[in-house]
């Protein structure tokens, strides 16, 4: 299934709905037009609560992934972009690990900075 989460994971479970279809797009296993399964669908195969499915599709409706037509299926927009998704999903790993090492914002942003300035 394009769709998985970790139930055992501190992550919310509608972050890793999300989550999973970004990456899916990053990818390349899903792209522009492509459909997303229903969320009643993911909810029973996942075993998870509709309304954490429909809370994951609505993050990726508000950062412009898909498109939500009440009655009508998911359908991935023309403006997914795979290398956007990656680089988001790159930025985010980052601020879990940093914020996991006590990192403040400052320290991170400083070693993204000197990072950027050696490559």
């Amino acid at each position: 299934m394009l769709i998985t989460v970790d139930p055992s994971s501190d992550r919310p479970l509608a972050d890793q709905v999300a989550a999973s279809v970004r990456a899916a797009v990053a990818r390349g296993a899903a792209g522009p037009g492509d459909r997303l399964p229903s969320a009643r669908t993911v909810a029973a195969a996942l075993d998870i609560n509709l309304h954490t499915v429909l809370r994951g599709y609505q993050q990726l409706r508000d950062e412009g992934l898909i498109e939500l037509r009440r009655g009508r299926p998911a359908v991935i927009t023309g403006s997914a972009d795979g290398a956007r998704l990656r680089l988001a999903d790159a930025a985010e790993e980052f601020a879990r690990a940093a914020r996991g090492l006590g990192a403040s914002d400052e320290a991170a942003l400083a070693a993204v900075r000197e990072a950027l300035a050696t490559r």
